[in-house]
């Protein structure tokens, strides 16, 4: 027996009861079944869809199968176009890259990694500038005006936008001395060669985009590029690092030579929008968002190469589709929801929240009638922290605009599916900093209010073992039952969440 029928049989005996409401509500929470969900996701992560790497044959069929499912259930289409809305990007592939010194030249991912959006013509002469891990006062005084910065033992976290600073003060390129032992760099270096190796994604910009060039060394690439030693470089950094400035000028200005050029081509994609227009107050929209793209096939190795994303997101795509169904039978039998709703399975997530980037920029339905945003991004595992206690959900954002969001996102979960609410990753300090890495920043960076439900990271993440036999169907059932229920508040309730924090960005 389900889980929402037992709480409804145990208010009723408790003497507290149910409100129509709340009867209606599980009504159609009750449609979401684990056979459904099965079903739909043994179709979305299989071989025949190759990944679904946006893009691809694979993408443009699980767009089909997502589009087919929203027009069998009796959703609008959510364009005047139809179920897409098209998202043209730009893939780019890295050409010639290097650094070099008199003595030595390292091609790209030679111990080296280079990231740039800049396509240079020629190579650049530079000079070096050894900054270890001085303070920002510490380094007024330093000239790094179209130079090569070197940064050392600073976290990547703090070094990249330590980096980025350098460079808008005029830094033609920053150098991030890795902090990690040899061994674990060339690790982080196969990993980034890996997901580079079929090139990013990016939207076209009609704006002048600001050029960097930020290049990762390991202790010894570097150390030989600044014709020094590991050891010295060290104690230069950690002096500086405690006050003595004078200390980095004991790593000598070398002449170096920096070339970066880059390959760019169209690439056609599609987010998939079904829509359900509401009652009495149709004008406000709430979004509900999955991505529904993956990283695709491996190009080498051996067995099996191709990475299904069962959970990655496949499991937060069926979801969306299970809940689109559940309203759209609600709306078929008159209990349509009260206010509009939007349901969008995005692309690009993986290149960089590409698809929700594209939608917020050019939105079908006004962000400013657009009330909250519920966004689902794998739900259907178990991480190894909660192992022995599987009713359990990631919930990131829910206070960070809205205080009344979360209460009644609280409120919810205790009336129908009593799960343990873990808000770990919501921690402003957390080193994942997951708020930022899944679609939902894209609404909440316009000050729109979200929840993002998440089950957290487990050992088949971003790998071919990511597969639906892994699901835990039950988990998945009522993890999605709780976002249709949360839905389901939102939508008929008399006043939308009021946004009484902003956004900083």
């Amino acid at each position: 027996m389900k889980k929402s029928i037992l709480l409804a049989f145990t208010l009723a005996f408790a003497g507290v009861g149910i409100n129509a409401q709340d009867s209606t509500a599980i009504k159609y929470g009750q449609t979401i079944t684990q056979g459904d969900l099965k079903d739909n996701l043994t179709i979305l992560a299989s071989d025949a869809l190759e990944g679904r790497e946006t893009g691809t044959r694979g993408q443009k069929m699980a767009a089909a199968f997502i589009s087919s499912h929203y027009d069998a259930i009796g959703l609008k289409p959510g364009t005047n176009e139809g179920w897409y809305q098209p998202v043209i990007l730009e893939k780019v592939k890295q050409g010639d890259a290097f650094i070099s010194n008199e003595d030595k030249k390292w091609n790209n991912y030679d111990n080296i990694i280079i990231y740039s959006n800049e396509n240079m013509e020629e190579a650049v002469e530079l000079e070096t500038a050894f900054l270890g891990n001085a303070g920002e006062a510490e380094l007024e005084a330093t000239n790094i005006e179209q130079k090569a910065v070197v940064i050392m033992n600073k976290d990547n976290r703090s070094a990249i936008p330590f980096a980025r600073q350098m460079i808008e003060k005029g830094a033609k390129t920053a150098i991030i001395v890795s902090s990690a032992s040899e061994e674990d760099f060339q690790k982080y270096l196969n990993q980034f060669k890996y997901y580079m190796s079929n090139g990013r994604m990016q939207l076209p910009s009609e704006k002048e985009t600001k050029t960097f060039s930020i290049i990762f060394a390991s202790k010894s690439a570097a150390a030989e590029l600044l014709d020094t030693k590991v050891e010295k470089m060290e104690k230069a950094a950690s002096m500086a690092a405690e006050g003595k400035v004078k200390k980095l000028r004991s790593i000598k200005p070398q002449d170096i030579s920096f070339m970066n050029t880059m390959d760019i081509t169209k690439v056609k994609s599609e987010n998939v929008l079904g829509f359900i227009e509401g009652t009495d107050k149709k004008d406000e929209i709430m979004v509900i968002t999955s991505h529904y793209d993956h990283i695709g096939k491996m190009d080498e190795g051996e067995g099996d190469l191709i990475n299904n994303g069962a959970d990655d997101d496949g499991s937060g795509t069926v979801a969306v589709m299970e809940i689109a169904e559940a309203f759209a039978q609600a709306k078929e039998e008159g209990n349509g929801p009260r206010r509009s709703i939007l349901f969008m399975n995005v692309t690009g997530e993986e290149k960089g929240l590409l698809g929700s980037d594209y939608y917020t920029q050019n939105p079908i339905y006004p962000l400013e009638n657009t009330i909250v945003n519920l966004n689902i991004d794998m739900i259907g595992r178990v991480d190894p922290d909660h192992e022995e206690n599987k009713d359990y959900v990631y919930l990131v954002g829910s206070d960070r605009l809205s205080s009344e969001l979360h209460e009644l996102s609280e409120n919810v979960n205790k009336k129908y599916i009593n799960y343990d609410l873990d808000y770990t990753y919501n921690d402003e300090d957390h080193p994942d900093r997951i708020y930022y890495r899944s679609d939902h920043w894209n609404f909440a960076k316009n000050n729109i209010p979200v929840i993002f439900y998440f089950n957290g990271v487990h050992a088949d993440y971003h790998k071919p073992s990511d597969e639906v036999d892994k699901i835990e169907w039950e988990q998945l059932q009522e993890r999605a039952q709780l976002v249709f229920y949360t839905a389901w508040e939102l939508a008929n309730r008399d006043s939308k969440p009021v946004v009484d924090k902003k956004e900083n960005q």
